[in-house]
């Protein structure tokens, strides 16, 4: 009974939802900070719509801003090595306009 206790206090349990798993296509990620929070805004741009909207919107503090930037490098190198490196094709500048930076 003490081990079943012992083993389930480093455990999260985590529901995902079926709508949730579909998951959300972004192709443009735009990221602004204050001095207590990291905003990063997913954004799907398809050819030809003149404007696009905010798909989802990830608040973190600046704590696990750094967590998840080296959770990501971590997996990006795990990917590369079992796949090859991945290509960054540069694209020509969007123009973007969203308005000023916002700050908390």
């Amino acid at each position: 009974m003490a081990e079943d206790k012992k083993s389930k206090q480093g455990q999260i349990n985590i529901e995902l939802d079926e709508a949730t798993a579909q998951g959300i296509y972004s192709n443009l990620a735009i990221i602004n900070h204050s001095k207590s929070e990291f905003i990063v805004d997913f954004v799907s741009i398809m050819p030809g719509v003149p404007k696009s909207k905010v798909k989802s919107r990830i608040i973190l503090t600046p704590q696990h801003a750094k967590r998840f930037l080296n959770a990501l490098g971590d997996n990006v190198r795990r990917f590369e090595k079992a796949h090859g490196e991945i290509k960054d094709y540069q694209q020509p500048p969007m123009p973007i306009n969203f308005g000023p930076t916002g700050e908390a």
